[in-house]
């Protein structure tokens, strides 16, 4: 690829918002858009693939906002689409490009050269994991504690199989706060909650969890928010109230 992935005029690939946040909650969004950029256009989609779940999370940008605004945390997203450079995956993973996602081909990932590989990977992943890195050295560096709550959604359907968690809550190796999470979410089962459901470890979600939290000894956990319960205003704050809860009380035990 000889021309660069994103355009002047497309912006930087990362977004923060309350980067001065109080609380130890670093928020991190990795698929919070469907934007493709300009270079690849459709990437060979109709406009009902761009828009599902293939090409992000939808709801869970809110959500994260809300739990963001709730808890007054620093919250980190990826402005572009995961079709694009999927920022939860390793650089030699082939989910970071997927050439297929559930149903659908994606015709403009099929046979990436390397070059391609490496531009989209400078464009998209280095400079989104560098901003998290960059913000928990600078708490680190001023003597904050720093816990890592990644936000994201499923869909309820998945390969013609309905889903009937409602919550994931996952966690690789460090299962601190996602044990406080469940045991909370038990004692007041307002969704139906799942350890590591409906992906898990050996899915290879937990990359972000992995690099940002496991690397530091930071408390770190993912969740996972069936989309079908944040698909207007009220369904993402009452979501976002509820994991503010959650989250709150589990790291107040």
């Amino acid at each position: 690829m000889h021309q660069t992935v994103l355009s002047e005029t497309e912006g930087d690939c990362v977004a923060v918002e309350r980067p001065d946040g109080r609380s130890p909650v670093l928020v991190i969004c990795e698929h919070a858009s469907r934007t493709v950029p300009e270079l690849f256009g459709d990437l060979g989609l109709s406009g009902e693939a761009l828009n599902s779940h293939i090409a992000w999370d939808p709801g869970a940008l809110a959500v994260a906002r809300g739990l963001s605004a709730n808890l007054d945390a620093t919250l980190v997203y990826q402005r572009f689409s995961r079709l694009i450079y999927d920022c939860n995956r390793p650089p030699e993973s082939p989910a970071a490009m997927p050439e297929a996602s559930e149903i659908y081909a994606i015709p403009g990932n099929q046979q990436i050269d390397a070059a391609e590989r490496e531009a989209r990977t400078e464009a998209l992943y280095v400079p989104f994991h560098q901003r998290i890195r960059d913000l928990l050295r600078s708490r680190t560096a001023r003597g904050l504690a720093s816990v890592i709550v990644t936000i994201h959604s499923f869909t309820p359907i998945y390969d013609g199989k309905r889903r009937h968690v409602e919550l994931g809550i996952l966690h690789d190796t460090d299962d601190r706060l996602a044990n406080r999470m469940l045991d909370l979410a038990g004692a007041a089962p307002l969704y139906r909650t799942e350890r590591n459901q409906p992906y898990g470890p050996e899915d290879g979600v937990t990359h972000t969890l992995k690099l940002h939290g496991l690397a530091n000894n930071f408390k770190n956990v993912m969740i996972e928010v069936r989309n079908d319960l944040i698909v207007d205003d009220v369904g993402q704050g009452v979501m976002a109230d509820y994991l503010t809860g959650l989250i709150q009380h589990s790291l107040d035990a």
